[in-house]
């Protein structure tokens, strides 16, 4: 396979996405769009679902780039030009437990998330916690990446099970 320029990673809520997008944006030089900056205003103010869709609408007409994320309202605008999907379908307990560190993390070191956006502890203990969206998304998210895979028509998908597969994808990947 030659080096895909338009790339889609996918997975449930810290399964790594936002990690193997600028991994992969390093090594083949594509342009990467956190989603999470597109989405989210400062005060965590949801960006409404239209500009949602016209800032993707934007970025998937180029010819190159990568996306760590795919939403209701625009799924469809990257599925329909992606070179790859690379979706990492970890198991629940290897993913949650990559979400509650990285959550840990963040509400220690004030680490900002996106546009001035924060984790706090109201919002981990809250009914829209990250780590709520895990358990309820997970299945979804797998049933969907597996749907995306098994479907001729859509673009390839590569489904990586244990992080050591995606290493060993990653070390063959050519560099740009």
């Amino acid at each position: 396979m030659s080096a895909p320029s338009r790339i889609l990673v996918y997975a449930v809520y810290g399964a790594g996405k936002s990690t193997l997008a600028a991994r992969l944006a390093e090594r083949l030089g594509l342009p990467w769009h956190p989603v999470d900056d597109l989405l989210w205003q400062p005060g965590w103010v949801e960006v409404p679902l239209a500009r949602q869709r016209s800032r993707i609408e934007a970025i998937c007409r180029g010819e190159r780039w990568i996306l760590d994320g795919a939403y209701h309202g625009w799924r469809d605008v990257p599925l329909a030009r992606a070179d790859l999907v690379v979706g990492l379908d970890y198991p629940r307990w290897r993913s949650f437990w990559r979400l509650l560190r990285r959550t840990v993390r963040r509400l220690v070191t004030g680490e900002e998330i996106c546009n001035g956006n924060r984790e706090s502890l109201g919002s981990v203990l809250s009914r829209d916690s990250v780590l709520v969206w895990h358990v309820t998304a997970f299945g979804r998210a797998r049933r969907r990446m597996r749907a995306w895979q098994a479907d001729p028509a859509g673009p390839p998908v590569l489904l990586f099970r244990r992080p050591a597969e995606l290493e060993r994808w990653l070390a063959d990947l050519p560099r740009r």
